[in-house]
């Protein structure tokens, strides 16, 4: 996943946008996890694991993002797509050693607190998130990222989400949701978008396939 956007407060709203390239393939919300029982989310069928994962009994949710760093070794590397589900499952961080994982950022959020751990494939950092409407992207809490400058303070004035999705896919760096064509021909997309509302009564959550009106 390229961009979240998180708003605390009661409920505490989740949006991911997943941009990946469209021929890889995956499926949308389910609990596809029997070792995960309960946890919800969208599965990528190359590696098995998810980009947001929705614990509802627990009111929780975990999203992950790729980031940006050294690579894992080649011999050892695992998949980053567990990730996200054991957070919401467990409702923990992951530990200390992380070596095995290529960079990322991760977010674990509950009413209680949202939690932001960093990995550049040295160091780890953990941080809160701000009160208010936050914009992580891979190159985490960055104020300077385009996408960032170009959208957060739309986040933060509307109060419903849903109409900033509604643009067309662009190439520019700023673009919220992006399309392009790389050298050797591949797409690389937004494919879908999940919104995540938690409140002390229940979790809801909005899922939108960006590929059901478009071409490969």
């Amino acid at each position: 996943m390229c961009t979240l956007i998180v708003r605390t407060g009661r409920p505490l709203t989740l949006m991911g946008v997943r941009d990946e390239f469209t021929d890889r393939p995956w499926e949308g919300p389910g609990e596809h996890w029997p070792e995960y029982p309960g946890v919800i989310g969208g599965r990528d069928l190359k590696a098995g694991g998810t980009w947001l994962a929705v614990n509802p009994a627990a009111r929780r949710a975990a999203a992950l993002l790729n980031g940006h760093g050294r690579a894992a070794e080649e011999t050892t590397r695992v998949s980053r797509g567990d990730l996200a589900l054991r957070a919401a499952h467990t409702g923990e961080l992951p530990g200390a050693d992380l070596s095995r994982y290529d960079p990322f950022h991760l977010v674990l959020a509950d009413l209680a607190r949202v939690r932001l751990l960093s990995w550049d494939g040295e160091r780890v950092t953990e941080s809160g998130l701000p009160e208010g409407t936050s914009m992580v992207v891979n190159s985490g809490l960055d104020p300077e990222d385009e996408r960032v400058a170009a959208y957060l303070p739309r986040f933060r004035a509307a109060s419903r989400w849903g109409d900033l999705i509604q643009a067309g896919p662009s190439s520019d760096p700023g673009a919220l949701i992006v399309r392009h064509e790389t050298s050797d021909g591949r797409v690389f997309a937004s494919l879908s978008v999940m919104e995540v509302a938690i409140a002390q009564d229940g979790v809801t959550y909005d899922f939108t396939d960006l590929t059901a009106d478009r071409d490969g």
